[in-house]
C-alpha cells in the first residue's frame, strides 16, 4: 500500500547522529475505494440521523484543514505540510465521493452539519482523518521501527565475533612503489593462516599464485571464481579474495587489506569499512595512503584497538620532467601514455602504429586475461612492443615495467556525490598513484620519470603532485540483506527500489560514516521489478556485477532474472544461443565491444552459479568458453588498429565510433586552480561545434556567407561527431543540446558567433584554424 517514489541516492554524510527527518517527498498517498463501508453502515447512519448533505460536508471539511490546530495535531503524529495536505485530500475525496461511510464518521458529519454545537464540531473529525492518514501512509505507524531498524551509527557492534577477540592493527603507510603491501604479504605467507582482501580480481589472483608457488596452500575466492589448492576442495588455511567476498565469520591469525584509502569510495567504500570492522583475525594488516591514517585510527577507537603505523618511503626515485612529449615522434621504449577514454586509447595507438611502432592496450573493459597479456606483452624484453597506451587501469593490479608515464590529458570524467558525470582534473592522489607507476622497483628501469603530452598542462601536473593528498574523512557503509528484510516485513507492499529509497532517507551516520551510492543498484531493482521473485533472490540480483553502458548486459541480466522466476534452469545450450556462441574475431571496434560486452555476460552467469548453483548449473562449461572468448578479444586488442582503420571507412560521416586520429581531443576543465588559455579557447571550441552539430542545417539558411569557415570545420573533423561523442559519454544531453542551439542562434541573430564577440570569435576561429593545420 506504500508507494515511493524516485529518490536521490547519493552518499549521505552523517550529522553527528541526529535524528533525521524523512523525505517525505518519497511517500505518495495509496488511493482507498470509496463507498467501502457497505451498504448495512449507510442504513445505520442514515437511520439514525439524515442522509448527507454533502455541499454543507465540504463545507465542514475545508474549515478542518484550515484550523492550526488541527495541523499542530497532525504535526504531533508525524505529518508535515506535505503529508497532511495530501492526507486531506485523500481523506476529503474519500468522503465526498462514498456513498456510504461508517456510522459513527456519519453521526458525527451530521451533528456538524446541522449545527449542533453541544453534539458535534469539526475538530472531531480528526481521529477519522488521522486513521484514514495511516491507511494511506502506512509507515506513519511503524516509523519508530524503521528508525531503529536504519540506525547506522554503531557499525563495529555489527561484528560480534570481530568484537570478542582483541586484534592488533598495523597500518602500512606509504606511496606507490614502496613495498608497504610487500611487508604485510611476508606477514601472509609467515602466518598459520591468513586472508588478503584486494580491490581487483589481477591483485586476488597475483597474491594466490605468489602463495602456492612459495608453498603455502591457498585457495582464490572472487565474485565469479572459486579455486581451492587442495585437489580434494579442502579448504585451505590462507585464502585471497577480492574484499566483497572476505568471511567476517571465518578466524585467521592474520588478515591483509590492501589500497584502504578506497574506504572513501562512493560506491565500493562499505566493502573496506566492512573488512577492517568485522575480520576476525588476530592481526589486521592495512596497506594503502598515509591520508587514511588518522581515520583508520579514529575508527579502530570505537573500538578499542590501537594502532601501529609504519612509515615507507618510495624505494626508486620518480622525477617530473621539465618539457612535455608534445610530439609522439618523441617516445621512447618503455614509454606508457595514460589516457582517459577509449577513444583516446584507439586515437594515440593507431597514431603510434602509423610511425611504425607496436604498442600494447590496456583499458578498464577488458577481460582479466587480455589485460595479463597485453602487460606481458609490454614487459618482455625480446618483444618488439616496447610502448603501452592505457587507462588509469594500470594505477594498480599490474606489475608493469614502464620508464616514463605521460599524462596524454589530465582531466577525466568524474562521477559526483549526485550521480552526475563531470569532467575535472584529476586528484592529487590519483595523479600519484598513476605517475607512481613509472620506475618499479625490481624492473630494468631504476627510476621512473613522468610528464605530459601537452606543454600547457605540465605546469599543473607539477602543481597537482606537489599538493598533500587530502585526509580520508568517512568510511562507506551499504545497507545489510538483514536490515532491507527487517523494512520489507513493516512495509511489505513496497518495490525493493522504494525499500533502499526510505532506508537512505531514515538512516543516521555519524561524521565517521555516509551511505554509499547505491545507482546501481537501485538500477537494477527498478529493471526487474516486474518479475516475480522473492525478496532474497531480488536482492542478489541486485547486487550482481552489471556494466549499466551495455544494453546486451542488462537485458541478458533481465531474461536471466525472468527465467530464474520461472525456475528454469539457465543452461549452457541456452547461454551458447544468447550470446551465438561460437564467436569469430572481431573486424571492427564494434564487434570488439560487443565481445567484451559478451564476456561480461559469462561473468554474471558465473557470479550467479555461485550464489544459484541448482538454477545456473553449467559454471565448468562457461569457464571454459570464457577462456577461448579471452583469447578471441586477445586477437582483436593486438590488431586493434586494424579494426580502427575498419571502423572509421565503414561508418557514414558523423556516425563513426572512433574518433580520426588528428581529432582535437577534447580537454575541458572544471578546476579552482583556474584554466588556462589553451583550455578555455578548446572548451569553447568544443561547444561551439557540438552546437553547430545539431542545429547546423536551420542555422546555415541565414548566414551561409558567416558559416562557411564552421562547415569546413565539420566537414574536416566528421560531421556532429564530436556532439554525438559527447552524447555518448553523457557529457551532453539532448536537452542541453537544444538549449546550447537555441542560445546559439538567438546570438547569431544578433550579430554575435558562438560564445564570444565577433571579433573574438574571429581571432578564435584563425587560432583554431592555425592549430588543427
Amino acid at each position: 500500500r506504500l508507494v515511493a517514489s524516485s529518490a536521490s541516492s547519493s552518499a549521505s554524510s552523517g550529522d553527528g547522529g541526529a535524528s533525521r527527518a524523512p523525505d517525505t517527498s518519497l511517500f505518495v498517498p495509496v488511493p482507498l475505494k470509496p463507498g467501502l463501508g457497505g451498504a448495512a453502515e449507510e442504513d445505520v447512519g442514515a437511520e439514525l440521523t439524515r442522509p448527507l448533505d454533502k455541499g454543507e460536508v465540504l463545507k465542514n471539511l475545508n474549515k478542518f484543514y484550515k484550523r492550526k490546530e488541527i495541523q499542530r495535531l497532525g504535526a504531533e503524529n508525524g505529518l508535515d505540510a506535505r503529508l497532511f495536505h495530501q492526507a486531506f485530500i485523500s481523506f476529503r475525496k474519500y468522503i465526498m465521493e462514498s456513498s456510504s461511510v461508517s456510522a459513527d464518521l456519519h453521526i458525527i458529519l451530521n451533528d456538524i452539519c446541522c449545527g449542533f454545537v453541544l453534539l458535534g464540531h469539526v475538530d472531531d473529525l480528526f481521529p477519522f482523518f488521522l486513521r484514514h492518514a495511516k491507511q494511506i501512509f502506512p509507515m506513519l505507524d511503524c516509523m519508530d521501527d524503521l528508525r531503529k531498524i536504519s540506525d547506522l551509527r554503531l557499525p563495529p557492534n555489527w561484528y560480534p565475533d570481530a568484537r570478542a577477540i582483541q586484534r592488533k592493527i598495523i597500518f602500512h603507510a606509504g606511496p606507490t612503489n614502496s613495498g608497504k603491501t610487500y611487508h604485510a604479504i611476508q606477514r601472509f605467507l609467515s602466518a598459520k593462516s591468513g586472508i588478503y582482501c584486494g580491490p581487483l580480481k589481477l591483485l586476488a589472483h597475483e597474491i594466490f599464485q605468489k602463495s602456492n608457488d612459495a608453498n603455502v596452500p591457498c585457495d582464490l575466492v572472487t565474485g565469479e571464481e572459486r579455486v581451492f589448492a587442495n585437489e580434494d576442495a579442502r579448504q585451505a588455511p590462507h585464502v585471497a579474495c577480492t574484499i566483497e567476498m572476505c568471511s567476517t565469520n571465518t578466524p585467521y591469525e592474520v588478515a591483509v587489506v590492501d589500497e584502504i584509502q578506497m574506504i572513501r569510495d562512493p560506491a565500493r567504500g562499505w566493502a573496506w569499512t566492512r573488512a577492517l570492522l568485522g575480520l576476525c583475525a588476530e592481526e589486521i594488516h592495512v596497506c594503502g595512503e598515509p591520508a587514511a591514517i588518522d581515520l583508520v585510527t579514529e575508527l579502530m577507537y570505537t573500538t578499542g584497538e590501537e594502532v601501529e603505523v609504519r612509515n615507507y618511503k618510495r624505494l626508486t626515485p620518480l622525477t617530473v620532467l621539465d618539457y612535455a612529449l608534445e610530439s609522439l615522434d618523441n617516445l621512447r621504449p618503455g614509454d606508457c601514455i595514460v589516457c582517459f577514454s577509449k577513444n583516446d586509447i584507439y586515437s594515440v595507438s593507431r597514431q603510434i602504429e602509423a610511425r611504425g611502432l607496436e604498442c600494447a592496450v590496456i583499458y578498464g573493459s577488458l577481460p582479466p586475461g587480455t589485460k595479463l597479456e597485453q602487460a606481458k606483452k609490454f614487459n618482455d624484453p625480446d618483444d618488439p612492443c616496447k610502448i603501452l597506451v592505457a587507462t588509469d587501469a594500470i594505477g594498480m593490479g599490474l606489475n608493469l615495467c614502464i620508464r616514463r608515464i605521460i599524462f596524454n590529458s589530465i582531466v577525466k570524467p568524474t562521477v559526483n556525490e549526485k550521480g552526475e558525470k563531470e569532467i575535472d582534473s584529476i586528484t592529487t592522489s590519483q595523479a600519484l598513484q598513476i605517475a607512481g607507476r613509472a620506475g618499479r622497483f625490481g624492473s630494468s628501469f631504476k627510476q621512473g620519470e613522468v610528464t605530459t603530452m601537452h606543454r600547457d598542462d605540465l605546469v599543473q601536473l607539477k602543481e597537482i603532485l606537489s599538493e598533500a593528498v587530502p585526509p580520508v574523512k568517512a568510511a562507506g557503509l551499504h545497507p545489510t540483506p538483514e536490515q532491507i528484510e527487517m523494512f520489507a516485513y513493516h512495509l511489505p507492499d513496497a518495490t525493493l527500489s522504494n525499500l533502499i529509497d526510505i532506508f537512505v532517507s531514515l538512516s543516521q551516520v555519524d561524521g565517521m560514516y555516509f551511505v554509499c551510492n547505491i545507482d546501481d543498484f537501485k538500477f537494477i531493482a527498478d529493471m526487474i521489478q516486474h518479475i516475480p521473485l522473492n525478496l532474497r533472490s531480488r536482492y542478489v540480483f541486485c547486487t550482481a556485477p552489471l556494466n549499466r553502458k551495455e544494453p546486451f548486459v542488462c537485458t541478458t541480466l533481465l531474461k536471466f532474472a525472468r527465467q530464474f522466476s520461472r525456475n528454469e534452469p539457465l543452461t549452457f545450450d541456452w547461454l551458447c544461443r544468447h550470446t551465438k556462441w561460437p564467436l569469430a574475431a572481431p573486424k571492427n571496434i564494434k564487434e570488439l565491444v560487443h565481445l567484451e560486452a559478451v564476456h561480461d555476460v559469462f561473468d554474471l552467469y558465473l557470479w550467479l552459479s555461485y550464489r544459484f548453483m541448482d538454477m545456473f548449473p553449467d559454471a565448468v562449461l562457461v569457464r571454459d568458453i570464457q577462456k577461448k572468448l579471452d583469447n578471441i578479444i586477445q586477437i582483436g586488442v593486438c590488431n586493434i588498429t586494424k579494426l580502427i582503420r575498419a571502423s572509421q571507412s565503414a561508418a557514414a560521416p558523423g556516425t563513426a565510433d572512433v574518433v580520426s586520429e588528428d581529432f582535437p581531443l577534447s580537454r575541458t576543465q572544471k578546476d579552482a586552480r583556474g584554466v588556462s588559455d589553451r583550455h578555455g579557447a578548446a572548451s569553447t571550441e568544443a561547444l561551439s561545434i557540438a552546437v553547430e552539430a545539431a542545429g547546423l542545417r536551420r542555422a546555415k539558411n541565414s548566414r551561409p556567407s558567416r558559416l562557411s569557415s564552421r562547415q569546413e570545420d565539420l566537414k574536416s573533423y566528421g560531421r556532429g561527431s564530436l556532439a554525438n561523442r559527447l552524447l555518448r559519454e553523457g557529457l551532453l544531453t539532448q536537452e542541453m543540446l537544444r538549449q546550447l542551439q537555441s542560445e546559439w542562434q538567438d546570438q547569431h541573430r544578433n550579430g554575435r558567433y558562438g560564445f564570444g564577440s565577433k571579433r573574438d570569435d574571429q581571432h578564435s576561429s584563425k587560432e583554431t584554424r592555425k592549430k588543427r593545420k
